[in-house]
């Protein structure tokens, strides 16, 4: 008996198995022995990570799903279930490295993302598929339309690769959009000194009037009077690579010290 696919979950099952082996593939399963898949549906990821020398986790919140799973994969022990994603405490059940993989819910795609880059310093690489637009937000490079705060915000702390697009009809019901496959890994360029909070503050005043200058954006911050003569600030916010926002980031906090 398959698994109806509930639309206020935002399930689309994937039905091409080599699209799944590949996207379980892009993932390098190297310096860490868990994986966790959020949102496994009736396992065609599942199946293939299960093959692989590392421990595999779902976060699954669907019943009907979790029960298709015990059946199907019995390898999946009842630890291996830990609920939903977006609620769990991370490091308390995993307690060490685990990687993340998915063909995520297209409806908690940024939440996802979000929660990814609040447990970085454990997830080392994510491997998944989202809606294509977000696909695309999450790898785009400054001075392009789709460069913005989900950019730069995931940027900051993963080097994001666009994999590959997925078409509509190799799901099952088919969404209304084009996928998108990305990878994620974990960079080495946290530079942010503990000013993580002000930098999401500064990222998202600066992309909310995205075709004003910084100067006009920041307004609402306060803009640090050894500030107002930055050259950042005559500049608009999708011209700043994601070093710029970080650099920025520090030296507004250092003038805030003085």
């Amino acid at each position: 008996m398959d698994v109806r696919a509930k639309k206020h979950l935002g399930q689309h099952f994937l039905t091409d198995q080599n699209i799944a082996r590949n996207i379980v593939d892009s993932l390098s399963f190297e310096g860490y022995g868990k994986v966790l898949e959020v949102g496994p549906g009736m396992g065609v990821l599942t199946k293939f990570l299960l093959e692989k020398d590392v421990e595999t986790y779902v976060a699954e919140i669907d019943n009907e799903s979790i029960d298709y799973l015990k059946k199907h994969y019995p390898k999946l022990e009842e630890q291996h279930f830990v609920g939903d994603f977006l609620k769990i405490n991370v490091p308390e059940i995993f307690g060490e490295e685990v990687a993340v993989i998915g063909n995520f819910p297209y409806n908690i795609s940024s939440q996802i993302l979000f929660k990814i880059i609040d447990n970085y310093t454990l997830i080392p690489e994510m491997s998944g598929m989202f809606q294509k637009e977000v696909a695309e937000r999450t790898a785009a490079k400054p001075r392009t339309k789709d460069y913005g705060i989900l950019s730069v915000l995931v940027q900051a702390y993963y080097d994001v690769e666009y994999l590959f697009t997925v078409h509509e009809n190799v799901f099952n019901p088919p969404p209304k959009v084009k996928s998108g496959v990305i990878r994620m890994t974990r960079n080495l360029k946290q530079g942010l000194a503990g000013n993580e909070v002000l930098f999401k503050q500064i990222v998202k005043a600066g992309f909310g009037q995205r075709r004003k200058k910084m100067s006009n954006s920041l307004k609402v911050l306060g803009i640090p009077e050894n500030m107002k003569s930055h050259a950042f600030l005559d500049i608009r916010a999708e011209e700043l690579s994601v070093a710029d926002f970080i650099t920025f980031t520090n030296e507004w906090k250092a003038g805030l010290s003085v």
